[in-house]
């Protein structure tokens, strides 16, 4: 078996909390590690970085297979978490150990870094400069425990950080789709617009997706964004495709639905904001046990064999093992 020749990309985006869970659920992803970069003081504390005397951002080091993930889509990621026209930190954390950098490793990571850059600058997505440097890496400094996985170790507190900092809406007003009602309508059948658009339910066992048992990827009917595997799909009998997990936590969002006398959890996706249905805690207890139960109308089916082609190629690996769908 060949071993994988795996890369490190270095990426400063303001507080390093808010920069892992972009990165680490994409396949080729092996680790992202919170730290420090780019100052002059050897292995320094969080209490240094912040009092601005080392010289250091607040930076992710991302480990990664590019044979799996290449580096120009961590880099379309990297774009999208922050604001690139902020010199002076990002949002509510000010100060240059919260600047913007994109530290390139290898002299392919700077061309495909200025790339990028060049591309956002012309898209017109922002009417002031693009600021957010491109420098060689220099020695990363792991951050103490306690910052590591820290959306996992305290997910309120993080959730809260992130609404409360205005990273959110940021993103949410500069990143997500906009939605064309009338180009939605033109697009969508009617039952993927009502159950898309209008929080609708399909009818159980006459759908497209509750008894496929085919090996690939659903995506959202809207945005495109991949949302579930074949490879947790079950058959849980209620006659709407089952999964027992997203592909990416962060792809979907939860709400609390109170509609028709009932107390559930909404699944939305995130950048489509598409309903998709809900998410109950009755799924198989050797897989988490939950049960996410999602409209057949909110989705599109992609199968292993044209991944590539669609532009989902990083996914293929999920299934070169021979591995099929849990049915």
């Amino acid at each position: 078996m060949t071993e994988r020749k795996l890369e490190k990309a270095t990426f400063a985006g303001g507080c390093f909390w808010c920069m892992v869970q972009p990165f680490e659920e994409f396949p080729g992803i092996v680790k992202v590690v919170s730290g420090y970069t780019g100052g002059h003081k050897e292995n320094p504390t969080y209490e240094e970085v912040c009092s601005e005397t080392t010289g250091h951002a607040e930076a992710v080091q991302i480990t990664f297979d590019p044979e799996i993930f290449p580096y120009d889509k961590l880099l379309q990621i990297y774009w999208q978490q922050i604001d690139p026209t902020d010199s002076g930190g990002q949002f509510f954390d000010r100060g240059s150990s919260y600047r913007t950098a994109i530290y390139y490793h290898t002299e392919e990571q700077r061309l495909l870094a200025e790339a990028s850059k060049k591309a956002l600058e012309d898209s017109g997505l922002f009417n002031k400069p693009i600021v957010t440097e491109i420098v060689p890496a220099t020695k990363f400094y792991p951050a103490e425990e306690y910052h590591q996985d820290y959306h996992k170790k305290n997910p309120y507190r993080y959730k809260l950080y992130r609404q409360g900092s205005g990273r959110d809406a940021f993103l949410k007003e500069h990143w997500q789709p906009k939605k064309n009602e009338q180009e939605l309508r033109k697009t969508l059948t009617p039952i993927q617009y009502a159950v898309t658009q209008n929080n609708g339910t399909e009818p159980p066992f006459q759908n497209e997706y509750w008894n496929h048992k085919a090996d690939g990827i659903y995506v959202d009917i809207v945005s495109g964004e991949p949302l579930f595997s074949s490879l947790d799909k079950f058959d849980s009998g209620c006659g709407w495709p089952s999964f027992t997990k997203p592909l990416r936590h962060s792809n979907v969002t939860e709400h609390i639905d109170t509609s028709h006398g009932m107390v559930r959890t909404e699944v939305r996706s995130s950048k489509g904001d598409s309903h998709l249905g809900h998410v109950f805690e009755d799924g198989p207890r050797d897989k988490g046990g939950l049960r996410y139960c999602i409209n057949s109308a909110a989705l599109r089916f992609i199968p292993k064999e044209d991944l590539e082609k669609e532009g989902y190629g990083e996914y293929t690996y999920l299934f070169d093992t021979g591995s099929s769908s849990n049915q």
